[in-house]
């Protein structure tokens, strides 16, 4: 490449990057036309881009502005730029040039003749020059003298060429040369000026965490994703008992975001591994999308505590903490499952429990028979223990059932009764070996609304009418399952199975009923009478494969409308024949008195 060649391309580059940023200005110290008291005035105007589309153009460009006194019509300038400085990521190399677009002269006379390439005094039009080795010059080709060249560039980054797609965002520098020109022939004093151009990094490049899209949960496994009840023994320890699972984000859902995380608890300590204290700030460091887990410790304090997490960007929701003393104060059991079966009763005694600070209790519960007796019924005298249900805050207690009777149960916090600190209330377990002898339907109210919720129960029954523990049965039923003299409304269960689950333990979250199964369908939209009708199948005895019925009202709203118009005529008319009966015994009155 020639030393012409490469000084055209030095040129242009000087300008192009500037866009619309801060303001600075520098006095002409250079002769225009030999004349030392004429000068070249300078001014630049800081640009801008980003590296979202590459966008580095006209529309957030800097500017450039030249003017002066030219003495004659072949004075002119020339402008060549020099890349100064760069951001750290990126190399000399890399950085793209300047390109310039003309914009205006604010005089009559005074216009852009040319360029380095082009054929002196020859008029350029106002478009981006795509030679990004020009060095821009300007000048009055009108042959006047004494005339004021007032010129103004657009100059920016080039965002299309390969080294531009190099780019990287920060600050870039170019040093823009001046040079007069006296007649043609360069003046050997020149003026300096630097011009930057800022550009903004990506969205999605963004180290920023934001609230929208970063989530903090407390679990008692690492990769929380919901928030669990945090219940652990608060007995010092250097194991953790629970954790805190934080996830940065950037406010276009990318997981770049890179904070300090802040924690700090009212009991326990928290941290990292390396860091941990009461309030830590420790790093934030993922491998991968899954976040960071960050420790929760006992220290030996009993009690509820609470932990709250931040960055310097975002302010998660406050987490609860519980740590319970070793032996608990308060254990209240009840009895899950009304009926048992012989095998193994999964859940089917409950029990809560609190230690001396009222603090929830989750150590481990122990179940034993209380008597040799109550255990020829269910159960063992040798404590037996319970799992611990998360979810639900509680102990579930299993229990085998052996023979038909009951029996009654206590629970203790500890495995032998010697041992134990605490015992529950006693409870009393039924074992029911009977079998099915027959079925029955019903619903859970006797009257609905148009289009309401109706709950059907499925209840097998033995020879006394009394529930049984909960089985399947494979033809409950006999074909078509249930029917109904009325369509339902809405999305409702389908009755035609023949199969039925019955469920071992009563639900207040879904209405379930221990001994039933379930169904849920919803209220015709018309009012009347609703019967249900099903026939018992082969898993009954001959005696129980018979047709059972329920029945429910649903209310017409027309017709109570109705009802209710009729009611109010009844009493206007009442109210009518009052009137005129008081009327009349006024008239009667008012006779009198005239009399």
């Amino acid at each position: 490449m020639s030393t012409t060649t490469n000084f055209k391309r030095i040129a242009l580059v000087a300008v192009a990057a500037l866009g619309m940023g801060v303001l600075s200005s520098v006095p002409s110290q250079a002769a225009f036309s030999g004349t030392a008291g004429s000068k070249l005035t300078v001014t630049v105007a800081n640009g801008t881009g980003s590296l979202e589309g590459s966008a580095s153009d006209s529309t957030t460009a800097g500017t450039v502005s030249v003017s002066g006194l030219a003495f004659a019509a072949t004075d002119s300038y020339s402008i060549t730029s020099v890349k100064k400085s760069w951001p750290a990521a990126t190399t000399a190399a890399a950085t793209p040039v300047l390109n310039f677009q003309f914009i205006d002269s604010a005089t009559s006379t005074g216009r852009v003749i040319g360029s380095t390439t082009t054929a002196a005094g020859t008029a350029m039009s106002t478009t981006t020059l795509t030679d990004t080795g020009t060095t821009v010059v300007a000048g009055d080709a009108a042959g006047g003298t004494n005339v004021y060249i007032n010129t103004k560039w657009y100059a920016f980054q080039d965002s299309t060429s390969a080294t531009a797609g190099d780019r990287v965002a920060g600050t870039y520098v170019y040093t823009l040369i001046i040079t007069p020109f006296e007649g043609g022939v360069a003046a050997t004093t020149v003026q300096t000026v630097d011009i930057s151009i800022t550009i903004a990094a990506l969205a999605s490049a963004s180290l920023t965490a934001s609230a929208a899209t970063s989530t903090a949960f407390i679990g008692t496994a690492t990769a929380a994703s919901s928030d669990a009840v945090l219940s652990a023994l608060a007995t010092a320890s250097d194991t953790p008992v629970g954790y805190l699972t934080v996830l940065l984000k950037n406010a276009s859902s990318g997981t770049a975001a890179r904070e300090s995380v802040t924690i700090t608890t009212t009991i326990g300590t928290v941290g990292d591994g390396t860091v941990r204290g009461r309030s830590v700030v420790v790093k934030y460091s993922p491998s991968g999308d899954a976040g960071v887990d960050y420790n929760i410790y006992p220290d030996g304090t009993a009690g509820t505590g609470t932990i709250t997490v931040s960055t310097p960007s975002v302010s998660f929701s406050t987490k609860t903490v519980s740590f319970y003393a070793k032996a608990a104060k308060t254990l209240t059991a009840t009895v899950a499952h009304p009926k048992l079966k012989v095998g193994t009763n999964s859940g089917a005694v409950r029990v809560t429990g609190v230690d001396a600070n009222g603090v929830g209790w989750a150590g481990t519960a122990y179940i034993y028979a209380s008597s040799a007796a109550d255990a020829l019924i269910a159960g063992s005298e040798t404590p037996a223990a319970c799992s611990w249900n998360e979810t639900y805050q509680r102990h579930d207690c299993s229990v085998t059932g052996k023979t038909a009777g009951t029996a009654k149960f206590k629970i203790i916090d500890a495995a032998t009764v010697a041992l134990a600190t605490a015992t529950s209330n006693e409870i009393t377990v039924t074992v029911n070996t009977a079998a099915v002898a027959k079925v029955a339907i019903s619903f859970d109210k006797a009257t609905y609304a148009p289009n309401e919720r109706m709950l059907v129960y499925v209840t097998p029954q033995d020879a006394t009418g009394a529930s049984l523990p909960a089985a399947t049965y494979a033809n409950l039923f006999a074909a078509g399952g249930i029917s109904a003299n009325a369509g339902f409304s809405g999305s409702s269960d389908t009755l035609t199975p023949v199969a039925i689950t019955t469920s071992a333990a009563d639900s207040s979250a879904t209405g379930a009923k221990a001994g039933s199964a379930m169904y849920v369908v919803y209220a015709p939209a018309a009012g009347g009478k609703v019967t249900i009708t099903a026939t018992g199948g082969t898993s009954l005895p001959v005696s129980g494969q018979v047709a059972v019925t329920a029945s429910a009202t649903v209310t017409d709203s027309a017709a109570a409308a109705l009802a209710a118009v009729s009611a109010l005529a009844t009493t206007v008319a009442s109210l009518k024949t009052l009137i005129t009966t008081l009327t009349n015994l006024v008239l009667k009155i008012q006779k009198k008195v005239k009399a």
